[in-house]
């Protein structure tokens, strides 16, 4: 009977399991691949001799030096760095107050506002840029980073808001209401007891926007032209694609050192992130 189970244990979970995770992590390996294999071995016809697609005996850095040494990629770096940290924080203030006054406040049609903040995310966002780039334009802010960090919490705080308006609506209200019998306001209330409670649900939502900020392409390839002024996804595509030519190592090289901020935020926070998309509350 024992091994009865464990043999359905191996096919059913471990098998498929080791199978997603390899279909998973299969990009971020090829990707790694070709950062430190050298160009002739990178353009060398699959049927020569000795080629090794999946190996390389002789990795080299040469494509990483030249992102750093020919291309503004370090610039490009800081660029989405602060345009991601910056749009995050207005997105995740604006839907932390929008969130917990929609979840716990009562006030007419509630909940339709709630509904249609939410239905304002699936807009896509190949309508908006249009008349947003008219905005930008009346502004004169086009070719700076405040193109962005003010056009990104568009499509953030209603996405940030509609996550923490599940997640206020899962931690009880006999915490607030005890802290308000105590003498305590409401906004004592929901600073010192409500938002600490809720510390997985906002890196939950703060994960998402840096991600989505982080990755965001069509706003940023519309409203930067600079090439200093440039984000990672928009630089590495414009710089290293050039009509018909990919530069193949130093696009990988770009794409996989891109990948690792995102990778280090989630690597950090995942037990609050799942917490967060559970909605779940520690008593």
């Amino acid at each position: 009977m024992i091994e009865g189970a464990k043999w359905r244990r191996w096919v059913y979970f471990h098998i498929p399991l080791a199978g997603f995770l390899i279909w998973l992590l299969f990009p971020f390996y090829w990707m790694m691949i070709t950062t430190v294999r050298p160009d002739g071995e990178l353009y060398r016809p699959w049927n020569a001799p000795n080629y090794t697609p999946f190996w390389t005996n002789n990795p080299t850095f040469e494509h990483i030096r030249y992102l750093f040494a020919e291309t503004l990629f370090a610039t490009w770096l800081w660029n989405t760095m602060v345009i991601a940290l910056a749009a995050t924080a207005i997105s995740l203030v604006c839907g932390v107050f929008a969130g917990y006054a929609l979840s716990r406040l009562k006030f007419p049609f509630a909940g339709s506002l709630g509904t249609m903040i939410f239905v304002t995310y699936l807009v896509p966002q190949t309508l908006l840029f249009i008349p947003l780039a008219d905005i930008i334009r009346n502004f004169r802010i086009g070719d700076s980073p405040w193109a962005l960090i003010l056009t990104y919490p568009t499509f953030l705080i209603p996405f940030c808001t509609w996550l923490m308006m599940g997640y206020f609506k899962a931690i009880p209200k006999e915490l607030e209401e005890c802290a308000r019998i105590d003498g305590a306001s409401r906004w004592q209330a929901m600073i010192y007891i409500i938002l600490p409670v809720a510390v997985p649900g906002i890196l939950s939502a703060g994960i998402f926007a840096f991600t989505l900020s982080w990755n965001e392409f069509i706003y940023a390839l519309v409203f930067l032209s600079s090439p200093q002024e440039k984000t990672v996804p928009v630089g590495v595509v414009s710089e290293l694609i050039r009509g018909d030519v990919f530069f193949w190592g130093p696009l990988m090289a770009g794409a996989l050192l891109g990948s690792i901020p995102v990778a280090i935020a989630y690597s950090f926070f995942v037990e609050h992130y799942v917490s967060g998309l559970t909605g779940s509350v520690k008593g």
